[in-house]
């Protein structure tokens, strides 16, 4: 163990103290860490293991599951993982409960203490900040060291997780996570948990059942485009340019397809580019997407999916909260195609008018981490929850301090 680590652990133990015993937001904990606490507050420090839920249900729930069989199939690895780095294993269903795990000889007897177990619900709700739950809730790889656990029962614990994902309709199917003692953290556990999640993903069956249901409708192509650009055909991620990413963008926003001068306009709007030169670039995706891409319109020939689809049909609904949690960040930050531009702002105005409308504190909360210095969204947020004792409270002033200094 080194000086800096045992540091670290003592900078969070006086950063959770603080926070638990007077609610103060200043010390230097990460937002994200922040922003569960503030969550986890309804659960109290007294928690001496998580809740478990029912037995049968929790089998059949891994009955059911892709993820069981894709654990299967790589289990000799997970495992090895385990015994090697003397960490516990688990995988999760989208609630973060606890559907398999694995442990080395030394965490699995505290893994099993504290309920974390098949059956174990691990969302903040239930027992506190923990970096399953902020993977699977915020869908990114997490890390959650020492007292940045809310519950005292995980201080002497670091977590990795990293979330799981459908790899042809690119859902999100859970997480996996890699725990040990907090004195054993080392540099590349996020990057591990990474590399285990990709290795459970390869493993998927390619024909899936949800809930005794084949699924049939799912896009073969599934575009990320907002905060990272990244898209999948049939569960295999293509290497594009960005270029080449922005003009797939489009014809995906346009499915009755898109002329050549219409797509060039679209593209490059008064950009001195050749017609040339766009045809190179729609001759690669062509060849990327196996020919699924006409001419004479361009376009696509196969099902597609965009999180930016996703986000607006959620603020259609009025689902504000999660539509914040699936905004991911700006729509290809930086991009010179004016079309794409124009829907940038389009998303992100409408999600913030959502949020002046109805803001719900913890999706503001989040919104913050995205925009930290949108002062009006949480102004609204904190007038609205004048007089009542809302633990968002405490982080949302925080936050407008930080709004207001920026």
């Amino acid at each position: 163990m080194t000086p800096d680590l045992e540091t670290r652990r003592h900078e969070a133990v006086r950063a959770w103290t603080s926070f638990v015993e007077h609610g103060d937001t200043a010390a230097a904990v990460r937002p994200e860490i922040l922003s569960s606490w503030a969550r986890s507050a309804a659960v109290g420090t007294d928690v001496t293991e998580a809740p478990l839920a029912d037995e049968s249900e929790t089998a059949s729930r891994w009955r059911d599951s892709p993820l069981q069989v894709a654990v299967e199939r790589v289990e000799a690895e997970l495992r090895r993982t385990a015994e090697d780095g003397d960490l516990v294993v688990a995988v999760t269903d989208p609630d973060t409960r606890i559907l398999w795990t694995y442990g080395g000889r030394v965490m699995r007897r505290k893994a099993e203490t504290v309920n974390f177990v098949a059956g174990g619900r691990w969302d903040d709700r239930s027992v506190g900040t923990n970096a399953l739950d902020l993977a699977n809730r915020l869908g990114t790889p997490s890390m959650v060291f020492s007292a940045e656990h809310y519950a005292p029962i995980v201080h002497n614990w670091v977590c990795w997780a990293a979330p799981v994902h459908d790899p042809v309709s690119g859902a999100q199917l859970g997480v996996i996570d890699l725990s040990t003692t907090w004195e054993r953290t080392h540099p590349i556990g996020l990057a591990t948990a990474r590399v285990m999640a990709r290795l459970i993903e390869s493993a998927m069956p390619r024909s899936r059942t949800h809930g005794g249901r084949e699924e049939t409708g799912d896009p073969g192509l599934v575009m990320t485009l907002l905060g990272t650009a990244e898209t999948r055909l049939d569960g295999q991620r293509l290497l594009l340019n960005r270029r080449q990413t922005e003009i797939l963008a489009l014809l995906a926003m346009h499915p009755e397809g898109l002329s050549l001068d219409q797509l060039h306009a679209l593209v490059y709007g008064d950009q001195a580019v050749t017609f040339s030169t766009l045809k190179a670039e729609v001759s690669h995706l062509r060849a990327a997407l196996g020919g699924q891409l006409s001419s004479r319109p361009y376009r696509l020939l196969m099902p597609v999916a965009t999180d930016v689809d996703h986000v607006l049909a959620l603020l259609r609904r009025g689902d504000v909260a999660a539509a914040v949690d699936a905004y991911r960040g700006d729509l290809l930050p930086g991009t010179n195609s004016p079309a794409l531009h124009e829907l940038a702002e389009y998303v992100a105005v409408a999600l913030r008018e959502a949020l002046l409308a109805d803001p719900q504190p913890d999706a503001v909360v989040r919104y913050s981490e995205l925009a930290p210095y949108d002062a009006e969204v949480l102004e609204v947020c904190l007038a609205r929850l004048a007089g009542t004792p809302h633990p968002a409270v405490p982080l949302l002033k925080g936050r407008l301090a930080v709004a207001h200094a920026g």
